[in-house]
């Protein structure tokens, strides 16, 4: 997201809970109540997807669990309708241990084939077919993730860091994405060239692609 804004690209994040239970364990602690933490997420999330040159939305549908629902996918058409989206970004479809992630991604890749749809009731053109990439989850392996596709982010890796450093609630990933980062672009370096063995400091980001990719010539 950070790469893209630095482009000149409109990006929209549309958060569709604030995860206020499953993921702010320090709040609750804390003894900070639902409203309160509510209030305290959609904060720290504002303040990132500002840092990182995003507008953010709030779909509030509440988390632990996220509940699929023809209300939510149809938010999400209409968001689509009207942001037409060049790219989407999304959860992966699987996730053991945490089922909130793969439902997100179910409705978001449910929403993208409705929003192409002539016939389907919400504002806005149909929808084109943008391509869909699956981020990175915390445990790659147990969700099973491939890294397909490596972009490299070193440009903008301070960005990174200090979106999610606005994140108070989960400084416990703030390291772990930083050595990813590293671990990724070193796989990056690898796989762009020659293996030359020299120091780098590349910082990359690893995506599945959910749909073939369309192209005119093999590169």
């Amino acid at each position: 997201m950070a790469l893209a804004s630095s482009h000149g690209a409109d990006v929209t994040v549309l958060c569709l809970s604030y995860g206020e239970r499953g993921e702010s364990a320090k709040a609750w602690r804390e003894g900070k109540q639902l409203d309160e933490i509510k209030d305290i997420r959609r904060e720290e999330a504002s303040r990132a997807a500002e840092v990182l040159g995003a507008t953010i939305e709030f779909a509030d549908a509440g988390d632990y669990p996220l509940r699929e629902s023809g209300e939510l996918v149809d938010t999400i058409v209409r968001c689509f309708r009207r942001i037409q989206p060049a790219v989407v970004l999304t959860h992966p479809l699987a996730d053991p241990y945490n089922p909130d992630h793969p439902a997100a991604a179910q409705m978001a890749l449910q929403a993208r084939v409705l929003a192409q749809a002539v016939g389907y009731d919400a504002p806005g053109e149909p929808l084109g077919a943008p391509p869909v990439f699956l981020f990175e989850p915390h445990q790659p392996e147990q969700c099973d993730f491939k890294p397909q596709v490596l972009l490299d982010i070193t440009e903008v890796f301070s960005v990174k860091r200090k979106a999610m450093e606005c994140l108070k609630a989960q400084p416990h990933m703030w390291d772990y994405y930083t050595e990813l980062a590293k671990r990724r672009g070193v796989q990056l370096r690898r796989n762009a060239g020659p293996n030359l063995g020299l120091a780098h400091s590349t910082m990359a980001e690893a995506y599945m692609r959910l749909y073939p990719e369309v192209t005119g010539m093999l590169t």
